[in-house]
């Protein structure tokens, strides 16, 4: 549970939900949405998969970033990266489910180092909180 909220941000989606369009009500984000061809769609936009993609590898590079500077952890270069690969399919208790793999690059940072930021980075990441027992998520370090 938030003890506070830092900041918000709403937007709303039209159309069929997978093949519509999505925007914050601030205007600031704008998207076209369609189901991607191996799925049936004609791949004609992007999609939520997508979508969770990019907000994961952006917030947990973050995530990363605040770890390493507020408890003192080490730097993260300013090439590091992640890669962040999320994954569709049915589940066997039926409906669709998530999954999704991280692949963090923390170039001239030491492996014991590194994988401390990386297990901190997921404490403070909420989208790591969010999907903690809920969805299988694997972060290498590569």
């Amino acid at each position: 549970m938030l003890t506070k909220i830092a900041y918000s941000t709403e937007a709303t989606a039209t159309g069929g939900g997978r093949d519509g369009k999505s925007a914050t009500t601030d205007g600031a984000l704008a998207v076209t949405l369609a189901v991607p061809k191996e799925m049936g769609g004609n791949g004609g936009g992007n999609n939520p998969e997508q979508l969770f993609a990019v907000g994961y590898a952006a917030c947990y590079l973050g995530a990363m970033r605040f770890a390493a500077s507020s408890e003192k952890l080490g730097t993260v270069p300013a090439d590091a990266s992640v890669t962040s690969t999320v994954s569709i399919g049915p589940r066997d208790e039926g409906g669709f489910g998530l999954q999704v793999e991280l692949k963090v690059s923390m170039p001239g940072v030491d492996r014991e180092t590194a994988q401390k930021i990386v297990d901190r980075g997921h404490f403070i990441c909420p989208y790591s909180n969010a999907t903690k027992g809920n969805i299988d998520v694997t972060t290498t370090l590569v």
